[in-house]
């Protein structure tokens, strides 16, 4: 099961009240445009975008110079001040308060390094694929910085509440630091005491953690410390912290742990001919039953679908687990797009149909007006079926979850060397 550790993070020096740092947070890097970096640095020089991000388009490895210059900016900040290294190791109890459809939520979750183990281990467990470009980008992030800049997002399995008990009395206190970013608001406490990371290390070695967001940073933090231990004669002492990772975890159960859907636009394609296509494997119902609403972008008007022949996946991926194929993305993915569209004599060149994936119905609908193309409304999976997929070794197709609010980059940093 996972060992978890407390760590001493770097964080950066509050504004004047001693505890907002609203603009130095930024979101993950892999949501930002070169628009998105800007209007962060404008607001503030030093904001981490400025490190976390060092190459556009995000995910595609930049020349070296550019994670170099990363290296010198995060030196100079810690010289400065700008960025301060705690005193002594701590667990960090984190609370993201948020809005959606109207209802106030809390996500309750906490940081703290974790032991580095293969997935076949079965003790962290991905949950989604993950692609070349990212991690090369985020190696050499890593390797200039000789830091996780960004937390890996993992969830637990906690139905009696006990890791939230253990901290109970910190987070009835006000917080050490607060930051406001897209809407969110971001609290953060530092738990130093010893009994409560002690019960809180001591219940989670008997749980699984499920990754949530950030598969592409927890394999990049195997490949540093493998070539970390290389440098060291292929053995690293236990307590390096090139063996470790820092991670953000929540409760499964957490009514703030919420999973939206992520939408597809199918462009350069009308909706008669989509819904014909597809008629071998769906079948229209009344909205309110459907697995997937089908929408004419020019028109707005809606078609919900039922899939009718889920068990074709037991036999076009007869090696994935029974989890998986219950997925309604594999189902969209694997059987109606890759079986059922790529296969009939539609348009092929510039002008053939493209996928792009969406986190709003909003932005979903908007494109397919502008691009004349199909929006793809999903329904949210549901948190039971991603942790079945998980346990049973399956990954889910790419953007299959989508997790609301992101983590805000920024409110820790965890060095990945000895002091």
């Amino acid at each position: 099961m996972p060992e978890l550790a407390s760590f001493a993070a770097f964080r950066y020096r509050a504004a004047k009240n001693g505890k907002d740092v609203s603009t130095f947070l930024a979101p993950p890097y892999d949501v930002l445009e070169e628009g998105d970096k800007a209007a962060l640095l404008a607001k503030n020089p030093r904001n981490i975008v400025a490190i976390d991000l060092p190459h556009l388009p995000p995910k595609t490895a930049g020349p070296p110079e550019t994670y170099e210059r990363s290296a010198r900016m995060l030196a100079d900040w810690v010289s400065a001040g700008t960025l301060v290294h705690d005193a002594a190791p701590a667990l960090y109890l984190y609370h993201q308060r948020f809005s959606h459809e109207g209802r106030a939520y809390t996500r309750r979750q906490f940081v703290a390094r974790a032991r580095l183990t293969a997935f076949a281990e079965g003790c962290i467990l991905p949950h989604e694929r993950t692609f070349g470009g990212p991690k090369e980008d985020r190696l050499a992030l890593m390797k200039a910085t000789r830091c996780n800049l960004s937390a890996v997002f993992g969830l637990y399995s906690d139905p009696q509440g006990v890791i939230q008990s253990a901290f109970a009395t910190h987070a009835d206190g006000e917080p050490d630091v607060t930051g406001t970013l897209e809407g969110v608001e971001n609290r953060l406490w530092v738990v130093r005491d010893k009994a409560t990371i002690d019960r809180v290390v001591s219940v989670m070695a008997d749980k699984k953690v499920y990754i949530a967001d950030g598969h592409h940073r927890y394999e990049t933090a195997l490949k540093y410390r493998d070539e970390v231990a290389g440098q060291h004669g292929s053995s690293l002492p236990k307590d390096h912290a090139a063996n470790f990772v820092m991670l953000v975890l929540a409760d499964m159960e957490d009514p703030g742990c919420l999973i939206l859907p992520y939408h597809r636009v199918v462009t350069h394609i009308g909706p008669a001919v989509l819904l014909e296509t597809w008629s071998a494997g769906t079948h229209r119902v009344e909205p309110g039953g459907h697995d997937l609403v089908v929408v004419d972008g020019r028109t707005g008007e809606r078609a919900a679908l039922r899939f009718t022949d889920r068990a074709k996946l037991s036999a076009l991926e007869p090696r994935q687990p029974a989890a998986w194929h219950q997925l309604d993305t594999a189902y969209l993915h694997r059987y109606l797009i890759d079986e059922l569209l790529s296969r009939a004599p539609l348009s092929k060149g510039p002008d053939a149909w493209k996928i792009e994936y969406v986190k709003s119905s909003k932005d979903a609908l908007r494109i397919a007006r502008e691009e004349s193309g199909v929006a793809l409304l999903l329904n949210a999976t549901p948190m039971a079926q991603l942790r079945a997929v998980s346990e049973s070794g399956g990954l889910m197709p790419q953007k299959s979850t989508y997790f609301h609010p992101k983590l805000a980059t920024g409110l820790t940093i965890n060095p990945l060397y000895q002091r």
